[in-house]
């Protein structure tokens, strides 16, 4: 992250750093000896260092010293500033400080006192302050609120009036709306057509980025195959770091990460925390672990941000079982709060990105590499023959896809690239009278926020036949398909080959779909 704000040249940016030598193995000459300034500089940061700690071993926390290297920091413009400060870990406390026992272990009562008294503090007294000193800084703090305020609020009054169309804009973000006539700008993808939900994507990202300013985003050095590029949009590089590929200014929103996915999921979480734009960036989904601490903490705090995490499961199978996300859709998925999305086509994939974008929360969204067949829904222009339910319905988590005329034998529930053989299963199936209804089940989470009764109407209590059928761990399954339904799934790692040869070797089939509803109807039935 700081190397890429040296390139970024941000030069607002000062990071103070408490330079103690100490961690909770005490001193850190045992792992850790490098010139963190030279790094820093090699990075293209202006660089101070103070020392509290004099060479003859007196220790002084001169703030004016710090108090003017932060002011020569504000004074550099164009260049993110460090500052060492060399300090003593728990000073002054008399036996504890310098040393890895004040790191990480409360004080104790002894060490408290001695600390106290080096304080000029009464030992004997617990968390007493003086009442002076709480009136001076609180009647200090109200009267420059006070004066911040009064500077303020005539200068954006003003700001207002001179530009009604930005404070327009800036009031619909602020109440957390979308710009009116979202949902028309989405394209609709035509039936019959192949195509990779990574692709269907990127085109998403674009039609959203044309309507909504304040939507930007990019990835960690892999936007052409993450398709996260906004068309016609600038790059957010300054002048300096611009290339013959990549043009960009102070406003772009084309976000470069480079190859670092946690710095990118930590400064997208920085990005949703100002709370005024909507940020997006990708990578491969394998690769999401190398972000998963700051995915954990964007779920935790609850925060807008999306993850376009593109080539999912064995679909990259010539890449071999290293690329190949197995088990990263159930590890995901046992993240609380956080919404994981899986579409089966293009048309879904666009319902999708407008669902994540009403909610307020972190999602991740899971896209295939291979094309995916684009299927005929009801809500289509021109749509004839059997037109199957309406990509809207993914806003639920999961919906009716295809159903039949009265109650189904058999339920056959499956996400993203999978979907499709559960519909050619379904065909077979009633080709020997057997009633399949197929649920697409683009997100778990949303569904199971979903009312009782519409859980219901998806997947009736009275129909215990069900299968479902997913290129990953079949264990996030369990509770939809219940004691006699069958999950199939992958239960190892994937191998090296094509994607159609692993989909067959592993049994991620209509096939296999039909032999295991059978199955479990026979159950049923006995």
């Amino acid at each position: 992250a700081s190397s890429l704000a040296g390139v970024q040249d941000l030069g607002n940016l000062i990071v103070i750093w408490d330079d103690n030598h100490i961690s909770i193995e005490d001193d850190t000459d045992v792992s850790f000896q490098e010139d963190v300034l030279k790094r820093y500089e090699s990075y293209g940061w202006h660089t101070q260092r103070v020392d509290w700690l004099a060479e003859d071993g007196k220790y002084d926390e001169d703030v004016n010293a710090l108090d003017q290297a932060i002011n020569a920091a504000k004074a550099e413009k164009h260049r993110p500033s460090i500052i060492a400060l060399r300090t003593i870990i728990g000073w002054p406390s008399p036996t504890k400080q310098n040393t890895g026992a004040i790191h990480g272990a409360k004080l104790g009562e002894e060490e408290l006192k001695g600390l106290k008294k080096a304080l000029g503090a009464d030992p004997e007294k617990m968390f007493a302050i003086d009442e002076e000193a709480v009136k001076h800084s609180r009647d200090n703090a109200a009267a420059r609120a006070q004066e911040a305020h009064s500077d303020w609020d005539p200068r954006f009054e003003a700001w207002k009036k001179a530009n009604p169309d930005k404070n327009e804009l800036l009031e619909r973000i602020l109440a957390g709306k979308l710009p009116e006539g979202i949902e028309d700008a989405l394209p609709v993808f035509t039936a019959g057509d192949s195509l990779a939900t990574r692709a269907a994507s990127g085109k998403v990202i674009s039609a959203i980025g044309a309507v909504m300013p304040e939507f930007w985003g990019g990835s960690a050095d892999l936007a052409g195959s993450n398709n996260t590029t906004i068309a016609d949009a600038d790059s957010f590089i300054p002048e300096s770091a611009q290339t013959d590929m990549w043009k960009g200014n102070p406003f772009g929103r084309v976000l470069h990460f480079g190859v670092r996915e946690h710095a990118m999921g930590a400064i997208m979480n920085g990005i949703a925390l100002d709370g005024l734009t909507r940020v997006f960036g990708g990578t491969f989904f394998v690769f999401s672990d190398y972000m998963r601490g700051a995915v954990r903490l964007a779920a935790l705090m609850n925060i807008p941000v999306t993850y376009v995490w593109t080539h999912d499961s064995i679909g990259v199978g010539e890449d071999g079982p290293t690329h190949q996300p197995v088990e990263h859709l159930t590890a995901y998925r046992a993240i609380p709060n956080l919404s994981i999305v899986r579409p089966m086509d293009a048309n879904e994939t666009a319902a999708c990105w407008l669902q994540i974008l009403r909610q307020s929360g972190p999602a991740g969204l899971i896209l295939t590499r291979q094309g995916l067949p684009i299927v005929e829904r009801e809500d289509m222009e021109g749509a004839s023959g059997e037109a199957f339910a309406s990509a809207k319905n993914a806003a639920k988590g999961a919906y009716v896809l295809a159903d039949t005329a009265g109650q189904p034998d058999v339920i056959l529930l499956a996400s993203g690239s999978e979907v499709q053989y559960a519909l050619q299963a379904r065909e077979t199936l009633a080709q020997e009278s057997i009633a399949a209804r197929v649920v697409s089940v683009p997100c778990m989470e949303w569904f199971k926020a979903q009312g009782a009764d519409y859980r219901e109407q998806v997947l009736p209590t009275a129909v215990k036949a069900r299968v479902s059928i997913e290129a990953g761990l079949v264990d996030p399954w369990r509770d939809l398909v219940g004691d006699n339904g069958e999950s199939i799934g992958i239960e190892g790692f994937g191998m090296p080959g094509a994607a159609g040869e692993l989909f067959k070797h592993y049994g991620l089939d209509s096939e296999h779909v039909v032999a295991a509803a059978k199955r479990s109807l026979e159950r049923v039935r006995s």
